[in-house]
């Protein structure tokens, strides 16, 4: 059995607790009016800030909480429960602090820590290109070496804040070879000469998170904009990926919280033949199924957390995690819709932005399917996993 390091039962449900009215508060009654005007929840953010919900894991002595990736992945479900595109950036923030914390030099802590958890400044994870999706290593963007520092060249597409971010991590190619080595990550100034940004991108779901391309010209960075070690980018990239996976997961059991918990209010209420909806065997038994797939998703994400909280192997339970949440997110909001009937299909009901939201949980951090091939390999590695006593 796998046990938490770091917290008790009584943190857990104080954070749950805060998140959860925030979320409700503060969060869910602006959903609808963010997701129709596309609207970049700023203010939002600036009050998460207030309270400590970005940077969960990081220390003390860095401006976080210090807290455990457990309580990460409870806080990710409940701000995905008022809304997703709020939990997204909550995750994007966890994901870059989690790279400068384990890769990021001294220097580099002390200028960017305390103000990305500030909300002062935005920041974006640079990765996609047009040929690089699931496929990292069709990279081609590079950063050559100059005499004071490196010149980068290339573009970035479907990027988290890239309309709005200051920072951006960027993963280039800095030597030839083709494949997975031979990349790097850089720290750039999004602002600076050279850098352009593509018109923001319109989206299905989680509208209110602006996504856009990234196009650098000759960009010149300073020798310290290199984050980690050369040449170890891709690495250093995908040992973050697995929490970022777990995150992932926790968004998409929000999103499918929220999808069982307006299905059942809307069941009791909504009559048909004389009677409410709820009353019908078939509704219960979509309900009962709702229930119990979105608590194993519950169990696999959280699994995944105290698998990183105890410094075991994750990859495998990451991906678990990841994958089923999002097909259960999918799946589960789906029959949320079909309780509403026609009204779940009107925008302005909450079911069919929620429907909207749970797709790209499917695509985003790594497609499904290569989830199940990073499970696959594992399975082949090492055997099949014996969690029993």
């Amino acid at each position: 059995m796998l046990l938490n390091p770091v917290l008790d039962k009584e943190i857990y449900t104080q954070v749950a607790e805060m998140t959860r009215q925030f979320s409700d508060e503060v969060i869910r009654p602006q959903a609808e009016h963010l997701d129709k005007e596309e609207q970049f929840p700023d203010a939002i953010f600036k009050q998460m800030s207030a309270l400590g919900l970005f940077g969960i894991t990081v220390p003390e002595k860095y401006g976080g909480v210090g807290f455990d990736n457990l309580t990460y992945t409870i806080v990710m479900e409940e701000l995905s429960r008022g809304y997703a595109s709020v939990a997204d950036q909550c995750g994007l923030v966890e994901l870059i602090c989690t790279l400068l914390i384990k890769y990021g030099t001294e220097r580099q802590r002390e200028k960017y820590l305390g103000k990305v958890l500030k909300n002062e400044v935005l920041v974006s994870y640079c990765i996609t290109e047009a040929e690089a999706g699931s496929d990292v290593s069709g990279i081609k963007s590079t950063a050559t070496k100059a005499d004071d520092g490196w010149v980068l060249n290339g573009s970035k597409m479907w990027i988290h804040n890239a309309p709005v971010a200051d920072i951006g991590f960027v993963l280039v190619r800095t030597r030839p070879e083709p494949g997975h080595r031979g990349m790097s990550i850089f720290i750039v100034d999004l602002n600076s000469t050279g850098v352009t940004r593509g018109p923001r991108d319109h989206k299905m779901g989680q509208r209110a998170s602006q996504v856009g391309s990234l196009f650098f010209d000759q960009v010149k960075l300073p020798e310290d904009a290199l984050l980690g070690e050369l040449n170890r980018g891709f690495y250093i990239m995908m040992s973050v990926l697995e929490k970022g996976r777990v995150g992932i997961g926790a968004l998409a059991v929000g999103i499918a919280q929220a999808g069982l918990n307006a299905a059942t209010e809307y069941a009791k209420v909504r009559s048909q033949f004389g009677k409410p909806v709820i009353e019908n065997q078939g509704i219960q038994w979509m309900l009962a199924e709702m229930q119990t797939e979105i608590k194993a998703s519950r169990a696999l994400v959280r699994d995944a957390a105290l698998r990183l909280d105890n410094n075991l192997p994750a990859a495998s339970a990451s991906s678990m995690a990841k994958y089923f949440a999002s097909d259960t997110a999918v799946k589960q909001t789906a029959n949320a819709v079909q309780i509403f009937g026609g009204s779940g299909y009107i925008r302005g009901f909450e079911v069919e932005r929620l429907y909207r939201d749970a797709k790209i949980t499917q695509i985003y951090e790594g497609t499904n399917q290569i989830q199940r091939t990073i499970i696959a390999k594992e399975l082949i590695k090492n055997g099949p996993e014996n969690d029993g006593p």
